[in-house]
């Protein structure tokens, strides 16, 4: 079976580097769609784009239910420069959650302690980009 991937073109991988926050959008049970802000980052090496959140909140139960999300980043300075991705989730996990969201944290706060709610567990979600759309 052919790996459908697609890589992040340089003009636009700054939008993943940088603090701009990303709509993420994932399918709920019923088929519509649920769309959040999140705070994302990026493994160039592996090309994979990483979000962080919470066990058992909606998008985390979507993304294990249909592995599949799109993701728009618009560059806060000129909001007509955007970055699009349309990925398959292939992992999710907890190992390195609680470390991901403090370095998160202070990618875009400044502060590395992310406050947790009581019981909170924390996980990584890993998504590979399959079709990317710049403007």
């Amino acid at each position: 079976m052919r790996r459908m991937e697609a890589k992040i073109p340089e003009s636009h991988l700054d939008l993943l580097l940088g603090k701009h926050v990303a709509a993420v959008a994932t399918v709920n049970v019923d088929g519509s769609p649920h769309n959040t802000p999140m705070w994302v980052d990026y493994d160039v090496e592996n090309n994979l784009v990483r979000l962080n959140t919470a066990r058992g909140r909606v998008k985390a139960r979507n993304m294990e239910n249909v592995p599949i999300v799109s993701l728009c980043i618009i560059d806060s300075n000129n909001p007509y420069r955007y970055l699009t991705i349309i990925g398959k989730v292939i992992a999710i996990t907890e190992q390195g959650a609680r470390e991901h969201i403090n370095t998160l944290a202070e990618k875009y706060t400044g502060s590395r302690n992310f406050p947790l709610k009581p019981g909170e567990i924390r996980i990584i979600v890993k998504v590979r980009p399959i079709k990317v759309i710049t403007h």
